[in-house]
């Protein structure tokens, strides 16, 4: 019997896959567990399994977009209808065969060590060997590029249309002489000619009215990004609130530990502290509005906005509240780094209770920030400027920090929004605190 393979959800957030390639062919063996297929999703590019045994019989979508549970293939015996699977399908009586694999961390894939002993056969095995999507290789082919010189940033070390894209970027190929045509002789030559030099092309295309512009397409994470912060952003009453820490005896503090810590300590890491420590006093910050009710959560997993090419990540540092500075500074580093590479699992990206985007190591002094759902809360961090400021009656320099916390009035209030700002500085400005 034809079974339908459809798009499955890889994420929470997801709702379209986007198909970058296949790696087998209509007419090709299909076995359980096997990897037929490379997705996009809006956090990462995962392997698409096939949990049955059979004959690829047909492919809906050979790439772009297909939203969550739309068909893209048909998996059979020889020579079965799949016309009539997919209609069968299409009235509710087929179900799901697809699931994502298991993510696995990019591997380097080596690349040829004596190519002037190896054959021209020789060579085109060890490439067909390489872990390369179709598109890819199309691509590269096309380009003049090996396989074998690239490093792949798919699951298991995967080449992908990206890797491709990237050597396009940086290499440069060079194509064969060709053969010069024979040069006609004169039979008396011509007399000099003088010919007006022409001005130099431009590279760039023009429309009617003397602009010049490229499209893009939208990649599936700002797909996403769009949709979700459009959604929290005009459902959610947001309002403001801002308020400046004094930070020198946080300075202080984290000269002193990082004589001793195992990892150096950052000022972000004291902020992540400080506000598990001060979600801890004040629950109704760490709450989610489920439209029929608010859900207080007794756990506090701090999500941290990380900055990307395509867009922002929020990796989540669960229990963030039992953690030292060391444990939480060495979670991030390692979270930030995989969220870069695009190496985050699903699970590292959910769960979170309330969110933290820190934009003072780009100078930014005071910003606000749209709230991350479910959370109901959200902490925009500026970076620590030097100011005059007045202490015993005298002017001095000192190091402050404004923070400016955005929340869901439909679940937390002006007041309780200020007495939580009333705490984070306290601890901030006492660090000690944090010590204990």
């Amino acid at each position: 019997m034809a079974e339908i393979i459809r798009m499955p959800r890889m994420s929470a957030t997801m709702e379209e896959g986007n198909i970058i390639g296949w790696l087998k062919e209509e007419g090709e063996e299909v076995e359980s567990g096997e990897t037929i297929a490379e997705v996009e999703t809006d956090k990462a590019t995962m392997e698409l399994d096939c949990f049955f045994d059979g004959v690829l019989l047909h492919i809906a979508v050979k790439e772009g977009p297909v939203p969550i549970d739309g068909i893209i293939a048909v998996v059979g015996e020889a020579g079965e209808d799949w016309q009539k699977a997919i209609a069968d399908a299409n009235i509710g009586q087929s179900a799901t065969c697809a699931e994502p694999a298991q993510e696995v961390p990019a591997q380097t894939v080596p690349a040829a060590t004596s190519t002037n002993m190896a054959s021209n056969a020789s060579a085109a095995t060890d490439t067909a060997r390489i872990k390369a999507s179709p598109l890819a290789r199309t691509m590269a082919e096309d380009a003049g590029i090996s396989l074998t010189n690239l490093i792949g940033s798919g699951d298991g070390g995967r080449i992908i249309k990206r890797d491709v894209e990237a050597a396009m970027g940086t290499q440069t190929v060079t194509a064969p002489a060709p053969t010069p045509a024979p040069v006609p002789v004169p039979e008396a030559p011509a007399p000099p000619q003088t010919t007006p030099k022409q001005p130099a092309v431009v590279p760039f295309s023009f429309n009617g009215t003397g602009d010049n512009f490229e499209d893009q397409p939208i990649s599936q994470m700002r797909k996403v990004i769009a949709r979700r912060l459009g959604e929290s952003k005009f459902t959610a009453p947001h309002f403001y609130l801002t308020i400046d820490i004094d930070m020198d005896k946080a300075i202080q503090m984290r000269k002193r530990v990082n004589e001793v810590a195992p990892t150096k300590i950052s000022f972000n890491d004291f902020v992540i502290k400080a506000a598990a420590a001060a979600l801890r006093q004040h629950p109704a910050i760490n709450a989610s509005w489920l439209d029929d009710k608010i859900r207080y959560n007794k756990d506090f997993n701090i999500g941290v906005a990380v900055a990307v090419d395509e867009g922002l990540l929020v990796p989540v540092i669960r229990y963030a509240d039992m953690k030292t500075l060391s444990q939480i500074n060495t979670e991030v580093k390692l979270m930030a780094g995989k969220a870069k590479d695009r190496k985050l699992k699903p699970e590292e990206m959910q769960g979170n209770t309330f969110t933290i985007s820190n934009l003072g190591m780009f100078g930014i002094e005071e910003f606000t920030a749209i709230i991350n759902p479910p959370d109901s809360c959200i902490l925009a961090v500026g970076g620590i400027a030097q100011k005059p400021v007045v202490k015993d009656g005298e002017i001095v320099v000192g190091n402050r920090m404004k923070v400016t916390l955005s929340c869901d009035h439909r679940v937390v209030d002006g007041a309780t929004g200020a007495k939580f700002l009333q705490t984070f500085k306290d601890m901030l400005e006492n660090p000690v605190r944090l010590m204990v």
